[in-house]
């Protein structure tokens, strides 16, 4: 066989499976309207589409599920607090959701202290929560201390963004 009947057969192949979804842009084969340039979202991290405010996607991207802490603390500051509040009234309108919030702290000290600084973060969070109408029966806390941080290296601007508490959605009212 020559390299002609190949490409040939090769090009009508794909022309073939080309037409096995001949619906695959909706009825009027106008490319849909789910996302940009025409073509629908598809969701392949299971957190749902961005753009849907019941999604944990959308927990994440537009409510925030992260607040950060100073050094050596445990009290909320002003933007925790409004990121919070966020959250306590996405979850209030999304009761089948739980958390679990993650206590993080940075590198510095040792591990048993981080653990309990990171407990003591989750739980202010928690009790902030709480204090706003989320249910104590739909939270969990842990803390991993300065075990996962988000950054490693030695300096200010890394230690600053490992000092958190994120807020983790499960599917499900309990924990």
């Amino acid at each position: 066989m020559t390299l002609t009947p190949k490409a040939l057969m090769i090009l009508a192949a794909l022309t073939l499976a080309a037409c096995q979804n001949p619906d695959r842009y909706g009825a009027g084969g106008d490319g849909g309207a789910g996302g940009a340039g025409g073509t629908p979202y598809v969701d392949t991290t299971g957190l749902g589409d961005p753009s849907d405010p019941r999604s944990i996607a959308y927990f994440n991207q537009t409510v925030g599920d992260m607040v950060h802490f100073a050094v050596d603390q445990s009290t909320l500051s002003d933007q925790a607090r409004s990121i919070l509040t966020a959250q306590a009234s996405w979850l209030n309108q999304n009761p089948g959701y739980a958390i679990i919030i993650e206590g993080h702290a940075d590198e510095q000290g040792t591990r048993e202290y981080n653990l309990a600084l990171g407990a003591r973060r989750a739980a202010s969070v928690q009790q902030f929560l709480i204090t706003q109408g989320v249910s104590s029966a739909r939270m969990k806390t842990i803390s991993y201390g300065k075990e996962r941080p988000l950054q490693v290296c030695s300096d200010e601007g890394c230690y600053a963004q490992n000092r958190r508490a994120v807020t983790v959605l499960s599917v499900g009212a309990g924990v």
